[in-house]
């Protein structure tokens, strides 16, 4: 159990949180029994803990409402899962049952999407006729900034079926016909991400991707001809200056129907020349791509966008025809190139390749990490690259350190605040000032205190939330993220099952004692990946209840991962896993935040991983596996699992434990589809990086044996995190793609009278 606070910790604590400014307490508290008796009209012997959430809700908006409102005056005068029996089960989050404090809705905004229909070229240029309209209803939540008065929008759409809809004339029948088809056109916003194994639920997401980006444009080219800060009166006519104004930044491909939709919005209703428009389109917008992996690049059938989006069919087809004359000019004869090249994928399915569709539209387009981007350009948009490659970049990403150190680790943030100020909260290179302290003794114990206090409290709070009880004095080895093939939680069983047995083999050995946790969620059509969730537990379930085993190896699944959850276990982690083979993990965030709070990485030459072993040292990281070049070299010579399995004793152990029902003894056949995978479909070579894991861990034992050096390398991975800010990777897109020079200027709050 956690040891309390003591008075002196509690100070500190208050002392960190002190560092966001409260203001006046006494008009706070004013506010929340106000907020209480007459927003929610509770009293104290009634109101339930939500009801308090509520209040100091409702207080802390008002609060933001001035700034909100001075921020936007200013921006426009400026012109800047659950678990059952080890399976994933999916429940539906019902987020908004009690309604949202934070968020205000904007009726007066309400804008139309169209969706189906056909298409009439006429003299007065083109229109997209008999069109089902739903209605996109903007709901803002405010974002303050971080002590600088500014509130910026994040604006959300629900959609909402018109009044008229299908009523005219009803008879009960009908009536309720109307009432589903009302159903069928709210359901867009109803549900994030369908599953889309099947027909259906792929048309869904595509109306889902499609009614985002309509209404969004639409509100953009509102505030575009709009001079004045609450101005609804269109001034602006021509759209020259378009991308001076406006930043388009398309994250991954979802948003990709950006580019058709604008070239529609700027051609068919503001009448812009088709060459001006699309040289608009291409200054506007820009593309981050965000994996490597092919399957997940979007593909839509053209026989869907002909059915829901017939207007963007026939504007994506003449974008292609452009873009294919162009690269038949500059490589004269090259067929091939052509087909590898075209937006459109033709075979049984014609598609419409995404991906390629973002980068001839966009004026740059990016990756996430340095080798990343290397890999975008030399691989997966090779082609691309000759073309223009000038268009290419790199924005490595990074974390907020107001969250993933202030907010979720107050204990480290107040000892580095004693021992190099408050500054690195807003300019995180500067924790390269701890680099003298590594060998400090007091700060040693100190950094090392805080962590143990953390490992208590996320002891504490498994055992209260979850029923688990876990020893605080085991190494907390943390694996979590999505639960993906590539990402290679398999190899991570591996290593437990591996350990598992050497104790097993050798009880009376010296152990350091273990506690893996891995946590995620897996897509929910995502079989392999529900199946790996299931062998976790399932190892959980035999190895936790060994007696031999005892303290010195436990397997837990973190049920239910998600930001709150995070902000909990990082900070208490030891050892972060960050295994995914070599090429295939963009970046990661996880790394990185995970760095920020004291923990040591194992992982490889993947991703970030990369650049975080250049800032803090390979030394100080556990560095193992293949490199990018290995894999490619095995890929061509060929990779054979079982060559691994007849070679290696203890793997083939493990692959026969699982295989045999050892880990499901009511259902010994229960992992064939995984064994049957990591032996002949493994496109992730899991066998081959096995002996350098285990290899690898061994070192991170022998290291954790000695706490001291343990926690000097944590120093040095502190001070040598500071690259990793998102408040770097914003300022990077903002001069380098965006063309904006970022400002550090503090609005005035509402109660300074503007000059």
């Amino acid at each position: 159990m956690a040891v309390p606070l003591t008075d002196s910790e509690k100070r500190k604590q208050i002392s960190v949180r002190g560092i966001a400014g409260l203001g006046d307490v006494a008009e706070v508290r004013k506010s929340f029994n106000r907020h209480l008796h007459f927003t929610l009209v509770k009293d104290r012997n009634v109101a339930t803990p939500r009801d308090y959430f509520f209040a100091l809700a409702h207080t802390v908006r008002d609060h933001l409402v001035g700034r909100w409102i001075r921020t936007q005056q200013y921006y426009y005068e400026k012109d800047p899962k659950k678990i059952i029996n080890g399976w994933q089960v999916e429940e539906a989050d019902d987020w908004l049952r009690y309604g949202n404090p934070w968020e205000k809705a904007r009726p007066e905004y309400m804008l139309p999407v169209h969706f189906y229909g056909r298409v009439e070229h006429t003299a007065d240029g083109v229109k997209w006729l008999d069109t089902q309209v739903v209605l996109a209803m903007p709901y803002d939540t405010p974002v303050p900034g971080y002590k600088n008065n500014t509130v910026n929008t994040m604006r959300l759409w629900s959609a909402k079926a018109p009044n008229d809809f299908n009523l005219q004339e009803f008879n009960v029948g009908d009536y309720i016909e109307a009432v589903l088809d009302r159903n069928l056109a709210e359901n867009i916003s109803r549900v994030l991400y369908p599953n889309d194994n099947f027909f259906e639920g792929k048309e869904l997401r595509l109306k889902q991707e499609y009614f985002v980006v309509a209404a969004t444009l639409q509100d953009i080219i509102r505030r575009f001809k709009s001079s004045k800060f609450g101005c609804r009166d269109p001034v602006r006519t021509c759209f020259e200056t378009f991308p001076d104004k406006v930043a388009i930044q398309l994250n991954d491909t979802h948003p990709a129907l950006s580019i058709p939709e604008l070239m529609r919005i700027l051609v068919d209703v503001e009448k812009v020349d088709w060459d001006k428009a699309w040289e608009i389109t291409k200054k506007t917008c820009a593309y981050t791509n965000h994996t490597v992996l092919p399957e997940a690049l979007e593909r839509w059938p053209v026989s869907m966008f002909e059915k829901l989006l017939p207007r963007h069919l026939e504007i994506i087809y003449a974008v292609n025809q452009k873009h294919l004359d162009n690269v038949a000019a500059m490589f004269p004869g090259d067929v091939d190139r052509l087909r590898r090249m075209s937006v459109i994928e033709e075979g049984d399915c014609k598609r419409i390749n995404m991906a390629h569709l973002c980068v001839i539209g966009s004026h740059a387009v990016n990756g996430v990490a340095r080798i990343h981007s290397e890999i975008v350009k030399h691989s997966v948009f090779k082609d691309f690259y000759e073309l223009e490659p000038e268009k290419f970049q790199n924005k490595t990403n990074g974390i907020t350190p107001r969250r993933w150190l202030l907010l979720c680790n107050p204990g480290l943030a107040e000892v580095i605040v004693e021992k190099i100020g408050e500054d690195f909260l807003t300019d995180l290179s500067q924790l390269k000032k701890l680099l003298p302290l590594v060998n400090d003794e007091a700060f040693i114990r100190d950094v090392a205190k805080v962590k143990q206090e953390n490992k208590l409290k996320f002891s504490a709070f498994l055992e209260k939330e979850y029923k688990v009880k876990i020893n605080p004095s085991s190494m907390f080895d943390v694996h979590v993220k999505r639960i993906h093939e590539y990402k290679r939680q398999l190899l991570n069983c591996l290593h437990i099952i591996t350990l598992y047995n050497r104790i097993r083999k050798d009880p009376s050995k010296s152990f350091v004692p273990r506690t893996v946790m891995i946590g995620g969620k897996a897509a929910p059509g995502y079989h392999m990946a529900k199946m790996i969730i299931k062998l976790v537990t399932s190892i959980g379930d035999i190895v936790n209840q060994d007696p031999i085993v005892g303290d010195r190896l436990k397997v837990i699944f973190l049920e239910n991962y998600r930001v709150s959850f995070a902000e909990k276990v990082i900070p208490s982690a030891d050892l972060s896993e960050q295994i995914s083979t070599a090429g295939t993990e963009a970046s990661g965030t996880g790394n990185m935040k995970f760095m920020l709070n004291g923990a040591l990485t194992i992982g490889t030459m993947d991703g970030a991983n990369v650049e975080m072993a250049e800032e803090a040292g390979e030394e100080n990281l556990f560095i193992f596996g293949m490199r990018v070049d290995d894999v490619e070299a095995l890929d061509k010579k060929g990779y054979n699992a079982k060559e691994y399995y007849d070679r290696i004793p203890e793997l083939k152990q493990v692959m026969d434990q699982i295989s045999s029902g050892y880990f499901s003894p009511k259902d010994p056949d229960c992992f064939k589809d995984v064994v049957n995978m990591l032996m002949y479909h493994d496109r992730f070579k899991v066998f081959a990086d096995y002996e350098a894991y285990i290899e690898c861990q061994a070192k991170v034992d022998q290291l954790y044996r000695n706490p001291k050096e343990w926690t000097k390398k944590v120093i040095k991975n502190i001070a040598c995190s500071g690259k990793f800010s998102s408040d770097r990777t914003i300022t990077e897109y903002a001069r380098e793609i965006w063309g904006v020079e970022p400002s550090d200027v503090k609005i005035p709050p509402p109660n300074i009278p503007r000059e």
